[in-house]
């Protein structure tokens, strides 16, 4: 049996900024971090090799799971906000949870992000002008390092910390103990199975992680407040479109209230000249998006999500559940993600393969022609079509007939697990960060969450 000073499980955005930050900071502890997924190496879809046209349910999934999780191969864009994002700022402070991202920012911007433009909402025109037109921009500063960068960077972030962090690949933490002077971990790697004690452990297993994470803290009886989903679609059209807003401030975050539901609807995740993908939660086909830094891999397109955020009251608690049967609709249906032209979704009609081949809007995701009607709730479609007709006001061209939805974009969160300042749970030593926790919801402030947890334990390790 191994013993650590600390077991990192996770190295996603959390995981990799708390191994570096103690990396860093030199300290004596002996540092394990463990992860499902491979290297960044071995991170390679199957349809972004080009071996298959379809999603063939990698387990798990690379886009997913592995080094830099989530985060690394979807677009690397960090937003350094508290708009957004997550609630970091009601842990730490405002103050202290811009000065983390900031941090972060200084690290990739170090690791080889400078590069990278940072962009700014703060003094745009376009505040105004959504403003005039009943939409809402938040405010935010943002660096989009683009899905090649940002493997260049993490490349470079495992490389400075391999040999002070022990890192275990293929490996799923199957059980945590508590004993007298700390944690007992169990982990499966294919069909070997080890143990290890430490003395502090760090969940930070990310979304995908999430109903495992929720186990734990139920094993151990720490308080869990149920979160919400958002249920929408991810929208493609030609980047001329939207042209004058990524011009100007790249990663606008867009929310409108509707008139008929008086619901909130919002852009997420824009990506100019990018590319539609799939990503698998849990054996659950998604749809998502990015964009390359190297003008050479731009499409003609940009693509954003939009989405609808769903609060639940009692006696319903399975938010998350919701938004899979929603999804597990669509992949029944299509057999896997879904495709509609607009122009078809206002005029009630399927989008056939023979209508796609007249849209003018080419697809970057082989995606199956459907209806959405059939698929997404009334309520969210509506908010969808009211959020698209808004956006066609500051934007002409988002409403015309070809502009395509793909479905379901569904974005889980953890319930939110019972912290105090420190990140840390009731159990001594036992912490929560990042995505998995519930409290943030972003690169950047998932990462933040990192380096503050990996500060707090440097000065035990001393």
């Amino acid at each position: 049996m191994k013993k650590y000073d600390i077991i990192i499980v996770g190295a996603g955005a959390s995981g990799v900024f708390a191994s570096y930050e103690l990396t860093k900071l030199g300290t004596k502890a002996k540092v394990l971090m463990i992860d499902k997924g491979t290297n960044l190496a071995g991170r390679v879809c199957p349809i972004t090799a080009g071996l298959v046209p379809n999603c063939v349910r990698c387990n798990p999934c690379h886009i997913m799971n592995g080094y830099g999780g989530a985060g690394s191969l979807s677009d690397g864009k960090y937003n350094i906000t508290t708009e957004f994002g997550g609630d970091l700022h009601r842990y730490v402070g405002r103050e202290k949870a811009i000065d983390l991202m900031e941090y972060v920012d200084s690290v990739l911007v170090g690791m080889g992000g400078s590069e990278a433009k940072l962009y700014s909402t703060a003094s745009s025109d376009l505040k105004t002008i959504a403003l005039q037109n009943d939409l809402h921009l938040l405010d935010a500063k943002v660096r989009h390092l683009g899905t090649d960068r940002n493997i260049k960077i993490l490349q470079q972030i495992f490389d400075f910390t391999k040999d002070y962090v022990e890192m275990h690949f293929g490996t799923t933490v199957t059980d945590v103990e508590k004993i007298d002077d700390g944690f007992r971990v169990a982990a499966a790697s294919g069909k070997d199975e080890e143990v290890f004690e430490c003395t502090d452990l760090l969940l930070a297993s990310g979304r995908s992680g999430s109903a495992w994470l929720s186990e734990v803290a139920g094993k151990f009886g720490i308080r869990q407040k149920s979160n919400r989903v958002d249920i929408g679609v991810r929208i493609e059209l030609p980047a001329e479109v939207f042209k004058h807003i990524t011009d100007e401030v790249y990663e606008s975050k867009i929310v409108y209230k509707t008139d008929k539901y008086n619901d909130l609807v919002r852009t997420f995740c824009m990506n100019p000249y990018g590319e539609v993908v799939t990503e698998n939660t849990n054996g659950i086909i998604t749809v998502n998006g990015h964009s390359y830094a190297d003008p050479a891999l731009h499409t003609k397109n940009t693509n954003f999500a939009l989405l609808v955020s769903n609060k639940f009251t009692e006696p319903f608690n399975g938010s998350n559940e919701y938004g899979e049967s929603i999804a597990r609709l669509s992949n029944m249906l299509g057999g896997g993600v879904l495709m509609q032209r607009f122009g078809d979704l206002v005029k009630g009609r399927r989008s056939s393969p023979k209508r796609m081949e007249k849209c003018f809007t080419i697809p970057t995701l082989k995606a199956t022609p459907g209806d959405m009607s059939l698929v997404m709730p009334k309520r969210q479609l509506d908010n969808i079509i009211e959020m698209i007709y808004a956006l066609d006001k500051i934007a002409p061209g988002t409403a015309n007939e070809d502009t395509l939805l793909y479905g379901v974009e569904v974005k889980f969160y953890n319930s939110e697990i019972e912290v105090d300042e420190n990140l840390e749970t009731k159990i001594r030593g036992l912490y929560a960060l990042g995505d998995a926790s519930g409290v943030t919801h972003s690169l950047s402030q998932a990462s933040a969450s990192g380096i503050y947890v990996a500060r707090r334990l440097a000065e035990r390790y001393k």
